[in-house]
């Protein structure tokens, strides 16, 4: 299988899909496979999704794209539930999570100037990933999504992950600190989701020094943690939050979500895009929306996610090659001692659609429609798969 005319950006599996329905996807050949990646926590609501297949159809045959020189219905109906859903009050709507992330920092350079500060900071943590643009990537960690691209964008700060004191001490330390951006669960950086009562400190804190706080919630949004957005476990609100993957189930769209100073640090000719928030990208959007609403999936989410992690701590948390199990709701990571390079490949055998990430974290982010037994058929294939590589048997 070669992908001659392609740049060889992605490692790629020996297999290509042709068809979906829920869970499920098929190969040329016919072979059915349990997806529990969905295409990297997009595919919420399953693939095919019947809603999101009648709303696509239905506007294409209307009308896609004006362009945002002109008012867009469905673009405000998605903004206003959006604002309602989140407790934000406006949107920016873009094509993707780095183009949201690129948003929010750049509100908060406005932040700066409004404040007088010519040399901006925003605290980040180590771990975390935000993106590939040369902004996003300056505000990500590690060597091997960020070597060969420098020089980075300046004005970002490194602190430890999950560590209120050490936050507290680099707010004070760093007086032209104006805003801090984190993945209230890093995805990228191995499933690691931070304490609630470091969501208040950090809100707190933000507050005292009048800086923004933003989340990035483009993989933990829209459900996928067992509610609409991962920070209302935690009851705050941030002054900024972006989305994008599962909001457009499959079609691309990402957003910036503000409210107080961060919702009118931007103005007229500020910032802009192309294709966001077209027509059919916003009311794919609004049906994401109606699905989730109608068929309680954040709640089938937390539901089904605490079943999984019970089953997969009985099974293989004593096992010697088992360093960790946690995550929420539909966001799984389980962590081996050691890197497994061929375990993937293995999952793919089995029929089973695996993600690793930092290496040796298992990565689950199976679509929220997931059945009962299609748990079960994961834990089946998954379960003897890892306590093999991790040491012992299930």
């Amino acid at each position: 299988m070669t992908d001659s005319a392609l740049l060889p950006t992605y490692a790629r599996l020996p297999v290509r899909f042709v068809r979906g329905q829920g869970c499920r996807l098929w190969d040329e050949n016919g072979d059915e496979y349990l997806d529990a990646v969905a295409g990297i926590a997009v595919c919420a609501l399953g693939h095919c999704h019947p809603d999101v297949t009648a709303v696509l159809r239905e506007q294409v045959g209307v009308l896609v794209h004006t362009s945002n020189l002109y008012r867009i219905e469905p673009q405000e109906a998605l903004a206003n539930r959006l604002a309602e859903a989140s407790g934000m009050e406006r949107a920016f709507f873009c094509n993707s999570g780095a183009e949201a992330n690129e948003c929010a920092l750049k509100i908060a350079r406005l932040h700066a100037a409004r404040k007088n500060i010519t040399s901006p900071e925003v605290l980040v943590v180590e771990g975390a990933f935000h993106g590939r643009t040369l902004m996003t990537l300056s505000a990500s960690s590690g060597a091997r999504v960020r070597d060969g691209f420098a020089p980075y964008a300046e004005g970002f700060v490194r602190v430890g992950f999950n560590d209120l004191p050490m936050m507290q001490a680099a707010l004070a330390q760093h007086p032209n600190a104006v805003a801090v951006l984190i993945e209230p669960i890093q995805g990228e950086g191995g499933v690691r989701p931070v304490d609630d009562d470091y969501l208040v400190g950090l809100r707190k804190l933000c507050d005292a020094h009048d800086a923004l706080l933003i989340l990035d919630e483009v993989q933990t949004g829209m459900g996928r943690t067992g509610r609409l957005f991962a920070y209302q476990h935690a009851g705050i609100l941030p002054d900024a939050v972006t989305l994008a993957k599962a909001l457009g189930n499959g079609y691309p769209i990402g957003a910036c979500l503000t409210r107080g100073a961060a919702a009118t640090a931007l103005t007229a000719g500020q910032h802009g895009t192309t294709f966001g928030g077209s027509h059919l990208a916003c009311r794919v959007g609004l049906s994401v929306l109606d699905a989730l609403d109608r068929e309680q999936l954040p709640e089938r989410a937390e539901q089904l996610g605490k079943t999984l992690m019970e089953r997969f701590h009985a099974a293989l948390a004593e096992l010697p090659g088992i360093e960790s199990i946690r995550g929420r709701g539909l966001m799984i990571g389980i962590e081996l001692s050691e890197p497994v390079p061929d375990l993937v490949a293995r999952a793919l055998q089995a029929r089973l659609l695996i993600n690793v990430t930092q290496e040796r974290v298992i990565r689950l982010l199976p679509p929220l429609v997931m059945s009962d037994e299609e748990a079960d058929l994961l834990c089946e294939r998954l379960i003897p798969l890892l306590a093999e590589a991790a040491g012992g048997t299930a």
